[in-house]
């Protein structure tokens, strides 16, 4: 089961419309044109088609098995006395002082572009359940780091 926002889960089922909708028929589309072209042994763009079109179809059972098992939060019944999914957590890396902001999220949602990380990632693992004023150290690939939380809000 994942856990995720409303917006979330509306992004995927766009997401799963556009795929079935859009792209597979240009998928089949495609296999149409290149079996046109002749014999199928020596055809690579048959073969690139068929292989396209089987990552789709990957892509699209990967998009239904996640909106299976979705869970959508209702977000005004968040708390914000510690850090749970969909907490957005202010936060200020004790060695060198910067300012970060987060907000932690399902994997299927995580974007680092819109400061939406995975729940699954070493800091957010590190964040849960810690409140504000909580110093935290996390082990990350390049090593710790050490963190306190200064605000944490529903993202």
């Amino acid at each position: 089961m994942a856990y995720m926002s409303q917006e979330g889960y509306d992004k995927l089922i766009a997401e799963l419309q556009h795929l079935e909708a859009v792209e597979r028929p240009k998928a089949s589309a495609a296999i149409a044109e290149a079996r046109d072209k002749g014999d199928l042994s020596e055809n690579s763009e048959y073969d690139a088609a068929k292989e396209a079109q089987g990552h789709l179809e990957a892509k699209i059972n990967q998009l239904k098995q996640a909106i299976s098992e979705a869970k959508i939060v209702d977000t005004s019944r968040l708390s914000t006395d510690a850090v749970q999914i969909l907490s957005k957590v202010d936060m200020t890396n004790l060695a060198n002082k910067a300012k970060m902001s987060y907000t932690i999220v399902s994997e299927n949602e995580a974007n680092l572009r819109e400061g939406k990380i995975s729940i699954t990632t070493p800091i957010a693992q590190g964040l849960l359940n810690h409140k504000v004023g909580d110093e935290v150290e996390i082990k990350i690939p390049r090593g710790t780091i050490k963190l306190r939380i200064d605000k944490i809000t529903v993202g």
